[in-house]
């Protein structure tokens, strides 16, 4: 991976819902995911996403502070970073804000969570051993796209670059809607970013897009299980296909078909 002291990748996805149990049916039958518990949490249960033998991410109980100041079931992604402290305290010289400041997990390794200077969360995150996740296309079961939907794309990429090294590459035109600006570092992709229409509710935020081998049959799982499908399933440039949801909780994803090899 390129980018040299800064890492830049997602590394890690977490779900904080109002209904852990409710959501791990939900998603291991919409993602074909497996889950396996965690003991390195402390007192809070966590569950860990499983993609065969490796974790992917997370699922865990809303914390009763995030609730109380409004926060609604969602994902959250941890980006990169080597020096968890240096990123953070330079995050906020940007003008980002702070959710969880800088927090050690015992063999796990340091992470915070914060807001961007538009009001988007995530968490950057520097960990204990070895990276999670690898360079390279994603495969089906893991996130493939990392969309931001924010009120100042140019402000944001520029936000993003400074912590993680990300760098534009291609970009679309989406007429009345402006431009759909597309970033990664060397020669990888890892999603979009593009200004908020009126009619998109709430605040920004990241939408984060799971791989999975047929988008039409995950979206009809999505609302047999009483989840809800709220743009497609439609074709995209590129020959792939995308859905965007909610689950039961309130929780917004997005699932992705890949036509670069039929898988």
């Amino acid at each position: 991976m390129s980018g040299g002291s800064k890492d830049g990748r997602f590394m890690w996805y977490e779900l904080m819902t109002t209904d852990p149990g409710g959501a791990e049916e939900f998603y291991t039958a919409v993602t074909g995911w497996g889950t396996a518990p965690f003991d390195g949490a402390g007192d809070m249960p966590y569950t860990m996403w499983m993609q065969g033998e490796a974790p992917v991410g997370g699922l865990m109980q809303l914390p009763p502070e995030a609730a109380a100041h409004g926060a609604p079931p969602h994902w959250l992604a941890y980006i990169g970073t080597p020096d968890l402290d240096a990123t953070y305290a330079r995050a906020l010289e940007l003008g980002a804000s702070t959710y969880v400041p800088p927090t050690t997990i015992p063999d796990v390794g340091r992470f915070a969570v914060l807001a961007d200077p538009q009001g988007a969360t995530f968490a950057a995150y520097t960990p204990a051993a070895d990276s999670p996740g690898h360079p390279g296309p994603a495969k089906v079961g893991e996130f493939s796209w990392h969309e931001l939907i924010t009120t100042d794309h140019p402000a944001a990429l520029g936000f993003y670059a400074d912590l993680f090294g990300w760098e534009k590459t291609d970009e679309m035109d989406m007429g009345d809607m402006g431009v759909y600006q597309m970033y990664g570092q060397g020669d990888e992709t890892y999603g979009g970013m593009y200004n908020k229409p009126e009619e998109i509710p709430g605040p920004p935020h990241w939408l984060l897009y799971v791989r999975v081998p047929d988008v039409t049959a995950a979206a009809e799982t999505v609302t047999r299980l009483g989840g809800q499908v709220l743009n497609g399933p439609m074709d995209v440039p590129g020959g792939d296909r995308v859905v965007q949801c909610m689950d039961p909780q309130g929780g917004v994803f997005a699932l992705h078909w890949s036509g670069a090899d039929g898988s």
